[in-house]
């Protein structure tokens, strides 16, 4: 009896351990601007807001995927530098909220979220046509979306705006640091400035890297009128709302995966239903302003490479002139001491 009760402690002790080890840390906040520290399982993530575990692994810190903006059926799968969330249109899910750069973003998310809105008016159902009611609901969701941006895209801007200015700082600082040392190493050729200017340029192809990537999703989405259609959550939302007064499954309880891969798999053909309402304007004009911005950090780092390639190509024409001279000079030597000899034996 004893050895039965010792066996099920250490069962349940090991049952903890292996949900503590899937357990994550995430940040969950809300259109009111409300924040929450959530410890749950990538399982219990997937069925809160209907993704596939291949969606969630593109955030998983461990493994090196590119930067990625998905859409998908009811969520937004973003992997973007340090940023790695997941948007629906209601809340945003933070992976490693207490990353010092991502502590800024999200106190930026609770500040922009909400909506100031007067509160709306209530409309009595007893002796409605729940069809009408139907209706009225959905005009309202949709005037909503055209009264003001979508909570989605309001993730979306401040996440964008957040990644284009940390890259954008980050260049400045390699700008800083780079040109004083090359101009250093114009008046100085020493391997102390070759080394540094050798580990600025390591550190601005590692940066270019990053901007380009970033730089690269964003004119992808941009490209695609689909891709952008799939980001509009609350269009899909309106054009999906079920009846009113129709019991609402839990947020928890979410259909089952196969269910979302066939949604995904017909969403292209939807679209055009949604484009054909909003043409994507206001993504469109979203995503290129943080373009532009993102393009313009590249633009700087081209320049930093070309003023580096410059400051190179003058460093080998320096050692080549200083190569000729001391080749000059070898071979001056040894018509000096025959002529030496020379000399002294007409001398002598």
């Amino acid at each position: 009896m004893v050895r039965a009760i010792v066996q099920s402690v250490a069962d349940v002790q090991a049952l903890n351990k292996k949900k503590a080890a899937t357990s994550r840390q995430w940040m969950l906040l809300d259109s009111k601007g409300e924040s929450m520290v959530l410890e749950v399982s990538k399982y219990d993530i997937m069925h809160r807001v209907g993704i596939h575990a291949r969606d969630l692994r593109i955030l998983d810190p461990l493994l090196s995927y590119p930067s990625t903006v998905l859409g998908r059926e009811r969520a937004i799968v973003l992997n973007l530098e340090h940023i790695k969330a997941v948007i629906t249109a209601e809340e945003v899910f933070l992976r490693n909220p207490t990353d010092e750069n991502v502590i800024p973003i999200v106190e930026e998310l609770c500040r922009r979220l909400p909506v100031r809105r007067e509160p709306a008016k209530t409309v009595e159902s007893n002796g409605v046509d729940p069809t009408k009611l139907r209706t009225s609901s959905k005009s309202r969701l949709l005037q909503d979306i055209e009264d003001e941006p979508p909570f989605e895209f309001r993730a979306l801007e401040v996440i964008l705006e957040a990644i284009c200015s940390y890259l954008d700082a980050r260049t400045t600082e390699l700008e800083a640091d780079a040109y004083p040392a090359l101009d250093e190493l114009t008046s100085k050729i020493s391997s102390r400035n070759l080394d540094r200017v050798r580990k600025l340029k390591s550190r601005m192809t590692r940066l270019t890297a990053r901007v380009q990537k970033v730089r690269d999703e964003l004119e992808q989405l941009l490209d695609d009128d689909g891709d952008m259609a799939d980001l509009f959550l609350t269009r899909k939302l309106a054009g999906s709302s079920p009846p009113v007064g129709s019991s609402l499954p839990s947020i928890w309880e979410i259909g089952s995966p196969n269910t979302g891969s066939r949604i995904s798999r017909v969403s292209r053909a939807s679209m055009a239903t949604y484009t054909a309402d909003n043409d994507v304007e206001e993504l469109e004009m979203l995503l290129e302003a943080y373009f532009m911005q993102i393009d313009g950090t590249l633009n700087k780092l081209t320049a930093l490479r070309e003023y580096i390639d410059d400051t190179e190509d003058y460093i080998n024409i320096q050692l080549d002139n200083h190569r000729n001279q001391l080749i000059q000079v070898h071979s001056s030597i040894p018509f000096s001491i025959s002529t030496f000899w020379q000399l002294l034996e007409y001398l002598a």
